[in-house]
């Protein structure tokens, strides 16, 4: 699959130059994500329900996150941790797998801040639908890097600060090249190829290919 979205960055015009239309892509967020908001609003109120039952309050998991150029916003999630999941985290660093030297996020397996019921939603990316609304906003898109914390952020090398000149994304490369299974590295070189050459029929073909990663809930962590 990896190899399959490679080729298919790979296949669009090289260079900068040859970037999507902001207005294309914008207009494609505004479409689409309309559309799927409309269909995900009965899910979102089931889901909301099942973790007002399962694990309580809050349901709704807020978190700031950098997108276009360094500009700071609010990511919104179902949360599927417990609630003092953030101050847990420095002291499970150590337990992480090596996602790579180049890759400052934070990923683990078996992740013990997970809250009852919130396998199940991380599974069928059911805690992303909440981030349509970011789409609506314009503060994400449907497809792009995925965005990351300012504290991952800092961590970045020279190089990897390309990837905030394009929109974060609900779903992108990573998502249908194998998701948590890539290294932190792997995943860095997908982000960089769509930040360089990304395009709207791109985009269209990553949202197609995320329904079956979805489906088949490979790489979901």
């Amino acid at each position: 699959m990896q190899v399959l979205v490679q080729g298919l960055l790979n296949s669009s015009s090289s260079g900068s130059n040859a970037h999507r239309s902001a207005i294309a892509k914008r207009t494609m967020d505004l479409t689409l994500g309309a559309l799927l908001l409309l269909v995900a609003l009965p899910i979102m109120l089931i889901v909301a329900l099942y973790i007002l039952l399962t694990s309580g309050r809050p349901v709704i998991f807020r978190q700031s996150r950098v997108g276009l150029h360094g500009n700071t916003f609010t990511m919104l999630k179902f949360r599927t941790m417990i609630t003092d999941a953030e101050s847990m985290r420095e002291g499970l660093r150590d337990e992480r797998p090596n996602f790579g030297e180049q890759a400052p996020t934070f990923k683990m397996s078996s992740d013990p801040r997970i809250s009852r019921g919130g396998a199940v939603l991380r599974r069928w990316s059911l805690d992303e639908l909440p981030q349509l609304f970011n789409v609506m906003g314009g503060s994400m898109s449907l497809v792009g890097p995925r965005p990351h914390t300012a504290h991952d952020v800092a961590d970045y090398l020279d190089s990897t600060h390309e990837r905030l000149e394009v929109l974060p994304g609900i779903t992108g490369p990573w998502q249908v090249g194998g998701r948590c299974e890539l290294s932190g590295d792997e995943s860095l070189r997908l982000d960089l190829d769509y930040a360089r050459h990304g395009s709207c029929a791109i985009d269209a073909a990553i949202l197609l290919r995320t329904i079956r990663a979805v489906v088949s809930g490979r790489g979901a962590m």
